[in-house]
């Protein structure tokens, strides 16, 4: 029977989570026991799996105080961004991020049915130049998939066929 890796096995007490130099090994160790999950890249013009740029997401948010501190303030976009990618999982779904040249797409998934949809996410779009760089991400995806845009947006609002949601009721839903 094979032992369990703990947390102590992938990190000595003197261990230097934050260190630069470990930051690789500190990704292959979490992944391993299972604290992050690996989303792999996409080319979105190609359609190809890409090697780098890949994303990291925490299985618990709560490990951020851990690892990154409490102080984190401005990271809402990416606990949301997080909360989504556990969300998209849960629903059955397989997950990558999307580029083009100027661009990137938060998430390019396959639903169990194997249909293709787009999910682009935000804390809020109130400033013009974020409500036109989420928009346009999606909006420069030439093919008929369904796209949507979450955010904590109370009033929401479509446009070019993307489906703007409130999350909290995304969240709920299923």
């Amino acid at each position: 029977m094979q032992k369990n890796a703990s947390f102590d096995d992938y990190f000595p007490n003197n261990f230097n989570y934050k260190s630069a130099t470990n930051q690789n090994l500190n990704y292959q160790n979490l992944q391993k026991i299972q604290i992050l999950i690996i989303c792999l890249h996409v080319d979105l013009k190609g359609k190809k799996q890409l090697a780098t740029q890949q994303k990291y997401y925490l299985v618990d948010l709560g490990l951020m105080n851990i690892l990154v501190g409490k102080e984190r303030n401005t990271d809402r976009g990416y606990i949301l961004e997080n909360i989504v990618y556990l969300e998209l999982l849960r629903r059955g779904n397989k997950i990558w991020t999307g580029t083009s040249r100027s661009s990137e797409v938060d998430f390019v998934c396959k639903n169990p049915i194997g249909d293709i949809e787009y999910y682009q996410v935000a804390w809020e779009i109130s400033a013009e130049n974020t409500l036109e760089r989420e928009f346009s991400a999606l909006e420069k995806l030439k093919d008929n998939y369904p796209k949507f845009l979450l955010t904590t947006d109370s009033f929401t609002q479509n446009r070019s066929g993307i489906k703007h949601i409130n999350v909290f009721n995304w969240l709920l839903e299923n």
